[in-house]
């Protein structure tokens, strides 16, 4: 009984832990797909304003 009140607490405890980092891993993700549309949209247009 005490081995498995110990599994469920470990577990518990990873899941409390783990939360925060994918929270933290998407909202990089988020911040590096904004970026890299703003980028590609500012190489646009400088091709677009060469061209003309």
């Amino acid at each position: 009984m005490g081995r498995i009140l110990l599994i469920i607490a470990a577990v518990v405890a990873a899941l409390v832990l783990l939360g925060p980092l994918v929270g933290f891993a998407l909202w990089l993700l988020k911040w590096g797909l904004v970026i890299g549309v703003v980028a590609a949209g500012v190489m646009l247009l400088t091709k677009w304003a060469k061209r003309t």
